[in-house]
């Protein structure tokens, strides 16, 4: 497999602006993150073997899955390998045409993709990250087997809040979202374009009464505030991988099926459409590999339609 390179520890950041070298306690704190045995302690993960694009899904009994996500996954790459398992993550790497991806399952929740990412973050090179999971819908456009390919995520949990305040947008990359959306339409799976919202709770916080009915008049008026606002589905990991991302200068980007629809009353089908947001955020990554071949080629920041007219890109 063509991994990205594996980096040196990052250093921390110096000079007479640096915030952590206010910090009293930074020298009692472990410069790269906790370590076993030389290896990321909570991912377990070899740096030297993950890929260029990440995909991060969640160990969901929703979703149907038939065995661990990361698994099935591997099961449609190339010379797929296992280059982590801890606890809490397990991790393949291989190539997918030739794009080299690594997928990465875990629990459910930003507080546990966070761990995830920052030791990715810390210790390799990749610079793509791509929610793949199931998701509530929350606007009648959308039905249970349908996909929504996030342009941007409502950040309304506390993960990302607890790196910068709410008002910073969490943006999927633009080029992510246009190469989802080509694999998409190749695919041939019913897709919508727009804003997914996170939350924590996936009770109260996504309209939906907690046990013995539990439920606040704050809770009332919920979905239809962001219904109204076009919000299509609803999960609990994009808005920290989306912003995380975008706070360390990479990428981010979420796919999601639709297992039900709170506003319409379409019931719940377990696994409904899981199989196509796979096959899609598979096929996506190729094409954004080769439109990221054809950008750096041209020696641009973004990747332009006109590199697609001059026949580079997939």
């Amino acid at each position: 497999m063509d991994a990205v390179d594996a980096i040196e520890p990052h250093p921390r950041t110096t000079g007479p602006d640096d915030v952590l070298g206010r910090y009293r306690y930074a020298a009692n704190i472990p410069a790269n993150g906790l370590m076993i045995d030389g290896r990321p302690a909570l991912t377990q993960l070899d740096p030297s073997r993950i890929g260029r694009y990440v995909l991060l899904v969640v160990r969901d009994p929703l979703c149907a899955y038939d065995e661990d996500p990361a698994a099935q996954f591997a099961a449609e790459l190339d010379d797929a390998e296992l280059v982590g398992r801890s606890g809490m993550f397990t991790t393949y790497s291989g190539t997918y045409g030739d794009a080299p991806v690594t997928v990465l399952s875990g629990g459910s929740g930003g507080p546990e993709v966070e761990l995830a990412l920052m030791e990715l973050f810390e210790h390799t090179n990749a610079d793509t990250f791509i929610r793949v999971g199931g998701s509530g819908g929350m606007h009648a456009r959308v039905q249970p087997g349908d996909l929504v390919i996030a342009t941007g995520v409502v950040r309304d949990e506390g993960v990302s809040q607890a790196y910068i305040p709410q008002a910073y947008p969490g943006v999927c990359s633009p080029e992510v979202v246009l190469a989802l959306t080509q694999a998409a339409a190749g695919h041939g799976a019913p897709f919508h374009l727009g804003l997914t919202r996170s939350t924590d709770s996936d009770f109260v916080a996504g309209g939906r009464p907690a046990a013995r009915g539990y439920f606040q008049p704050a809770h009332l008026d919920l979905v239809e505030t962001w219904t109204r606002a076009g919000v299509l589905n609803g999960d609990r990991e994009s808005a920290a991988i989306v912003t995380l991302a975008s706070l360390f200068g990479l990428r981010g980007g979420s796919i999601c099926s639709v297992a039900d629809n709170i506003v319409t009353g379409a019931r719940f089908m377990p696994g409904a459409g899981h199989t196509d947001a796979m096959r899609v955020a598979l096929d996506g990554v190729a094409v954004l590999h080769a439109m990221d071949r054809a950008r750096e080629a041209a020696g641009l920041a973004m990747w332009i339609p006109a590199l697609s007219e001059a026949g580079g890109s997939a």
